[in-house]
């Protein structure tokens, strides 16, 4: 298959205070175009940090990142965004919807940043929509919707524009097991039926059980869940 996403020996080292902490350890990871990756790993082990670098969100200490044949490690802030804007699709654990605006204005948000025209934006923002099973509730606000349909929103906002890679953090972490269910199966369908590449940050076992396959991080190191499981027979 072929990669999209190609880590080479990157590492990250925050500073606090006089202090370096390092999170990552040199990590190397090839991703193919379509892949359903789940990150796990105990809490700090890195796995947010991990996910923000591919994003573009942060940057590494050294190494390189490549997405689709560019380095973004490389890239100056503006142009860091610019990509960003058009090549990630972003979901949270707590949704961030704004609260004052409904369904379909919360999808139509990264779409502003783009040259479509008026009726181009919602046609997008209605497929987006309807790709989530929310039609019915294109013109709800954030608070007449389950947490199970701002969710869906939430998705259907990081699909709006296309965008090359999905990277979900904990998309599941404040959801009834109902809800969550829901969520991985949309997820699921997102990758098996529109080829989305999605890198999903979980603690929960179940939820990684829904992609192609899941990397464990610890103290900074990635392996993969079966070399751990043969490593522990």
């Amino acid at each position: 298959m072929e990669t999209l996403v190609e880590i080479r020996d990157v590492r990250k080292v925050y500073k606090r205070d006089e202090f370096d902490v390092p999170v990552l350890n040199g990590i190397t990871l090839d991703v193919p175009r379509g892949d359903f990756l789940a990150l796990m790993g105990p809490s700090g082990s890195g796995k947010t940090t991990l996910l923000n670098l591919i994003a573009g969100i942060d940057r590494p200490t050294s190494g390189r990142i490549i997405v689709d044949g560019k380095e973004i490690s490389r890239f100056s802030e503006t142009a860091l965004a610019s990509w960003r804007a058009r090549h990630v699709g972003f979901i949270f654990q707590l949704y961030n919807l704004i609260p004052v605006l409904n369904a379909f204005e919360n999808v139509e948000l990264p779409l502003l940043l783009t040259k479509l025209s008026k009726k181009e934006r919602r046609e997008h923002v209605t497929a987006a929509l309807n790709i989530v099973g929310l039609s019915d509730r294109i013109f709800h606000y954030p608070r007449q919707l389950s947490g199970g349909q701002e969710q869906r929103v939430a998705i259907a906002r990081a699909v709006v524009t296309d965008p090359s890679i999905l990277v979900a953090d904990e998309p599941t972490g404040d959801l009834d097991a109902r809800n969550a269910q829901e969520t991985l199966d949309l997820l699921q369908r997102l990758n098996e039926e529109f080829d989305k590449t999605i890198m999903m940050v979980t603690h929960d076992p179940k939820a990684a059980q829904h992609a192609r396959r899941t990397m464990h991080l610890e103290k900074g190191l990635l392996v993969e869940m079966q070399e751990m499981a043969a490593a522990q027979a």
